[in-house]
């Protein structure tokens, strides 16, 4: 990858909406435990109080936090 001084890349994913059997690691998960702690890179986690959707959307982000919190995901 090549980044030009002064420039800066945004990288977006959503690790709640992972689909990979359960034997497959997400890439995402993967750069984030290399990348975490690096100085000049940062991650940004949005919560359903970051939605200003539809009320629909909040309560759909809602629900797939409580599934990834009880699945472990």
């Amino acid at each position: 990858t090549r980044l030009g001084f002064g420039s800066r890349v945004v990288v977006t994913g959503d690790i709640t909406q992972i689909d990979l059997p359960s034997d497959k690691e997400s890439g995402l998960i993967i750069v984030k435990s290399i990348l975490m702690g690096i100085h000049g890179i940062e991650f940004v986690y949005l919560s359903s109080k970051d939605v200003v959707r539809h009320e629909l959307v909040q309560r759909i982000v809602n629900a797939y936090k409580v599934y990834g919190e009880r699945t472990k995901r």
